[in-house]
């Protein structure tokens, strides 16, 4: 079980009331249900493993990081390397006949569902349902009055070439099957000025359809809603979350939850650049005319007072990890499938890292072996002490800040057998890494580094190699870059040249974040 250790950011304030973001970190399009006094919520993981996080709370604003949903990723040959823009995009997660359900769209390959009894698992294996390119953000609808069930999903129009436009299917129960060729509920070209509609949501309230929709784009959108007595439509839209006078741009795309006391509550997105896509709640309210109201009159609010449920101690996603037994907390997953043997099982409190041997270990964008987490908050600490125990040479192991661009520091065997602490970085457009500082000896073979990250994800780099000096800055202060759908991430590698045999293995011990 990993440890939290200082706590980079707490929404809770103590006194009944919240600050936003409530998910301080890169909880991309977030989707939340309710069962009893427990409230779950999922996530986009893309082409990261495990996927479909699992988080968990009883109050919709201290969370915990429960687990995942999704072990692999298939077809498993197409993640076998880093696919950053592929994968899970957007899920939608129900609670029907005793059971979860996760809906997601794979841009390249249509839409799965999976379920279970537990939140915790087992799950089941994913399922396609609708196959084909561009289909994605698919969300499912019991209707608990008819028996009847219903589909909506968006589409991408870097693989379809249809964008703007939500589609619906009448489903079987059961959700494995589609049972008609699908209709447009919402043809956006037609009203004006709206652009870039993905992400629906669909409810039954009040003897109407809803379907909660962003549109705009990623980062300067708006949340609408629509509505219509029959599920085909035709629909009626307004917008109901903007960013209007506040700071908060592109408030949209996520989920609306009822607690059990009655209150209405809608959880969403906000695109922040290296961060990636942190989570806000807003309270929410219908108007006379049954149009849903978000946040302060269709504004985000920044504090509020807490939902009313019973008091909850405050916490956030663990991002420490101090490895017990030699295993490392839900919050890390690999850049793609991973495969036996990149971590070695021991009996003590630490991660061992197998040396990957590589051709790629100049770029670690390209590497699937890289062990990543999000960045906690927008200013922290993270730390962690490296000893490399590979004795090959051009064998290495460190920290990285990981995105279009990347910059790491930690330990290299050199070709005369001794060890020197290193740092380097590749710019965006860069295919292979460089010197961010000139390199120096770590007579002991093991070092403590610390990156510190301020505000705009700007990074500075040190490292303590146990000579007597302490820690001691290295190169220049490297700005986060994000991934193309994916806030800049944490990371924990080891690496080895090509060749044959095992090429040993580094070990990282009291990985620490702190405000």
């Amino acid at each position: 079980m990993s440890t939290s250790g200082g706590r980079p950011w707490t929404a809770d304030l103590g006194d009944g009331t919240y600050r936003n973001p409530v998910l301080n970190a890169d909880w991309s399009d977030p989707d939340v249900v309710r069962v009893g006094e427990d409230f779950y919520l999922t996530a986009s993981s893309f082409g990261r493993v495990p996927g479909l996080p699992l988080l968990h709370s009883r109050d919709l604003v201290n969370w915990s990081l429960v687990g995942h949903a999704l072990d692999r990723l298939e077809p498993a040959a197409d993640f076998a390397v880093p696919r950053h823009d592929r994968g899970v995009w957007a899920p939608s997660l129900r609670h029907h006949a005793g059971r979860f359900w996760i809906f997601w769209g794979d841009p390249d390959h249509g839409i799965q569902q999976i379920s279970a009894e537990d939140i915790r698992g087992p799950w089941t294996a994913p399922h396609l349902l609708k196959a084909g390119r561009g289909l994605i953000d698919a969300c499912p609808l019991w209707d608990e009055e008819t028996g009847e069930a219903y589909l909506v999903h968006a589409w991408a129009k870097s693989r379809s070439g249809i964008k703007n436009r939500l589609t619906g299917h009448r489903m079987s129960p059961d959700g494995r099957e589609l049972l008609d060729e699908g209709k447009t509920l919402v043809d956006a070209d037609t009203i004006p000025g709206w652009f870039t509609l993905e992400g629906p949501k669909l409810y039954r309230h009040d003897g109407e359809f809803w379907i909660l929709a962003p549109a705009g784009g990623v980062t300067t959108g708006w949340q609408g809603a629509f509505r219509s007595r029959d599920f085909f439509g035709p629909y009626e839209e307004r917008v109901v979350l903007a960013q209007g006078r506040t700071g908060v741009n592109g408030p949209h795309q996520g989920g609306w939850v009822r607690t059990a006391a009655g209150e209405d509550w809608f959880l969403h997105f906000q695109e922040r650049g290296a961060y990636g896509r942190v989570v806000h709640l807003q309270p929410m309210r219908w108007d006379g005319g049954g149009w849903p109201v978000i946040g302060d009159a269709g504004e985000p609010v920044s504090a509020y007072p807490k939902p009313a449920v019973p008091r909850q101690p405050a916490e956030a996603p663990a991002s420490s990890d101090s490895f017990p037994g030699g295993r490392y907390g839900r919050q890390w997953q690999w850049t793609a499938n991973p495969r036996p043997g990149w971590t070695v099982e021991h009996a003590g409190d630490g991660l061992r890292l197998s040396c990957v041997r590589t051709a790629y270990a100049h770029d670690l964008r390209a590497l699937p072996h890289v062990l990543v987490q999000r960045l906690p908050a927008e200013t922290f600490t993270a730390e962690v002490e490296v000893r490399l125990g590979s004795e090959v040479a051009g064998a290495k192991a460190g920290l990285a800040v990981l995105g279009d661009a990347f910059s790491w520091i930690g330990l290299e065997r050199s070709d005369g057998g001794g060890v020197r602490l290193v740092h380097r970085y590749a710019e965006t457009v860069a295919e292979h890494e460089r010197d961010a500082e000139h390199s120096r000896p770590a007579p002991e073979g093991r070092a403590r580094l610390r990156i510190e990250v301020g505000a705009g994800a700007r990074c500075r780099f040190h490292a303590d190699t146990g000579d007597g000096t302490g820690f001691r800055p290295s190169g220049q202060v490297f700005a986060a870059e994000p991934w193309r759908w994916v806030g800049a991430l944490l990371g924990l590698f080891a690496t080895a040249p090509t060749g044959t045999g095992p090429a040993g293995t580094a070990c990282f011990t009291g990985f620490r974040t702190t405000a």
